[in-house]
């Protein structure tokens, strides 16, 4: 691909789809955010705003887009091009390559979003320059991305890190999977702010709610701590098993900053006792590393065996 061809990337969430179109220089020509509709419905509404962008851009004069990363939760059948799960969303087996590149007329590169997200932190954002990195995202659920002695890990669904779905607290809050006490259901920002609205009879749109009442409200301090507490056991459990030299926390709840980063670094070098403590960081591109990386996937044409 030319250095100047133009991409556009595309990061479906759970609650909002994200797209760019960026230039050789990786800056945004045009850009658009839509709500994540349920199931099948996911893909049309990803169509409908890969090409608002292409025209918006072409006509413009901006150019044309030469290919389009596009990246997904869930598994992902990276090969075949195919959304296989999302327990989120609520799709199964949908075939998104071939109806993309029906709808915008370039290839379609698909891939795992928060393996994405991680590669792109770790090849350009917080994790540039470490060979031993985890990267877990934070938002409607919780996943995360792998590199070790250099190598961006794939496991043998060709995607690892479903971290989310480490149980926890046995016997805690039923999780989307089926099972209870995941990680997921106790410290993704969907499961805070359901816990806050279950101890205090108040409705919450999300864990930002909570956070904003901590200064005033001892129950958000309490949700918060117990949420914060399972993630530092899961993260604990990383340590133990991989020793990262960094970990890289990302996804929406990572807009919290201190609140977050803080209390998560001073739990888990308490509770580590024989690996090296993490060097635990935020992530460059907060919400954005999904579609980040759905440029950079784009562009190289993949994220290559040692990238």
């Amino acid at each position: 691909m030319p250095d100047d061809a133009l991409v556009l990337a595309v990061d479906v969430g759970g609650g909002t789809i994200k797209a760019e179109i960026a230039d050789g220089q990786a800056e945004t020509l045009s850009s658009a955010a839509w709500p994540t509709p349920p199931a099948e419905s996911a893909v049309e509404a990803i169509a409908q705003l890969g090409r608002s962008l292409i025209e918006q851009v072409e006509v413009a004069g901006g150019g044309q887009v030469s290919r389009a990363g596009l990246v997904i939760p869930g598994l992902v059948d990276r090969e075949q091009g195919r959304g296989v799960y999302s327990g989120n969303i609520g799709w199964r087996q949908l075939d998104f390559r071939t109806a993309l590149e029906d709808a915008w007329g370039v290839p379609v590169l698909l891939d795992h979003d928060v393996t994405i997200a991680g590669w792109a932190e770790w090849q350009v954002g917080a994790g540039r320059g470490c060979d031993d990195m985890f990267f877990v995202s934070l938002g409607t659920g919780v996943a995360a991305a792998i590199v070790a002695c250099g190598c961006l890990l794939r496991g043998g669904l060709s995607q690892c890190g479903e971290f989310g779905h480490v149980v926890v607290r046995p016997g805690g809050p039923e999780c989307s999977c089926g099972s209870s006490g995941c990680l997921e259901a106790v410290s993704s920002a969907s499961a805070i702010a359901r816990a806050y609205t279950a101890s205090s009879g108040q409705s919450v749109s999300g864990a930002a709610d909570v956070l904003d009442a901590m200064p005033v409200d001892p129950l958000a301090v309490r949700v918060w701590e117990e949420a914060m507490s399972a993630l530092a056991d899961g993260l604990v459990g990383v340590a133990n098993l991989l020793s990262p030299e960094r970990i890289v926390l990302g996804g929406g709840l990572a807009a919290s900053g201190d609140a977050l980063v803080e209390p998560l670094r001073q739990a888990v070098a308490e509770r580590v006792k024989i690996v090296p403590v993490p060097d635990i960081v935020p992530a460059q591109f907060g919400r954005r590393a999904g579609v980040v990386g759905a440029a950079l996937l784009a562009r190289r044409g993949g994220t290559g065996t040692d990238d």
